[in-house]
């Protein structure tokens, strides 16, 4: 098997690799041709060439990761530097920032991590005209868990969260009680969190999670931070749509 992408390497290359680390190299159990349109016999001329996209293929197992991270599949305005390569369409995709089959963990290209593999592509103008100067989404190209917070079981991207805005003293701060009740600091609806949306609607007064908008996202099934605000986008904590008329809450709220 070898990486999929126009940087992919070649494949006795990537066998000598693998052989030196002794490592197991991701996806090594699943059969060439879930992925490749070349069957399970794949040369390198071939690798580049799948049967849907990255994004579709690897959304099988991360799903979370393509609605919460770093945009993919679509061409990006700038070339990118040789470290971080497009596809064969010319498109930034998954395996532009991870070696598909890689053994280390993260997957990672290059040599760089957190902010400086951002600079890689991105001026420093680009972060400071976000709201939060980027601060949220310059550690990772994936919202993950941060720290944990008490007993409270929040998903791992409501942790990300609160690893810079719990505790905070400005209108940004957040904080969780015991009860499970995030608080905003600017007086904005207090709302639970942590909680399995489908035990709410055992209470009735809840619409049935078909029925709600994509933008709202449950992880793990759970009420989250991700599902009243966005996150991973220039927009860092607007909400994922308008409340005007409080259109928001009865997205979910069948009163």
């Amino acid at each position: 098997m070898v990486a999929a992408g126009g940087g992919a390497a070649l494949f006795w290359a990537v066998a000598v690799v693998y052989a030196a680390i002794g490592g197991k190299p991701h996806l090594s159990g699943i059969d060439c041709d879930t992925c490749h349109l070349s069957g399970k016999e794949v040369r390198p001329e071939q690798a580049s060439k799948l049967v849907a996209s990255q994004e579709a293929l690897c959304g099988r197992c991360h799903p979370d990761a393509l609605r919460l991270s770093h945009p993919s599949g679509f061409v990006p305005k700038a070339a990118l530097p040789g470290e971080y390569p497009p596809d064969w369409k010319g498109d930034l995709t998954c395996s532009t920032c991870h070696r598909i089959h890689g053994t280390e963990p993260g997957l990672p290209r290059g040599g760089k991590r957190g902010k400086k593999m951002c600079l890689a592509c991105h001026d420093v103008i680009f972060f400071n005209n976000m709201k939060d100067q980027g601060g949220s989404i310059e550690q990772s190209g994936h919202l993950t868990a941060g720290i944990k917070l008490g007993n409270v079981e929040l998903d791992p991207y409501s942790l990300q969260c609160m690893g810079c805005h719990g505790g905070q003293a400005d209108a940004a701060g957040v904080s969780v009680g015991r009860d499970g009740i995030l608080r905003h600091a600017s007086g904005s609806a207090n709302h639970p969190i942590g909680k399995r949306y489908r035990e709410s609607l055992k209470s009735g007064g809840f619409h049935p999670e078909n029925r709600l908008s994509k933008k709202i996202l449950l992880p793990d099934g759970k009420i989250s931070c991700v599902s009243c605000h966005q996150a991973y986008r220039k927009e860092h904590g607007k909400l994922v749509i308008s409340n005007r008329g409080s259109a928001l809450c009865f997205e979910c709220h069948d009163l």
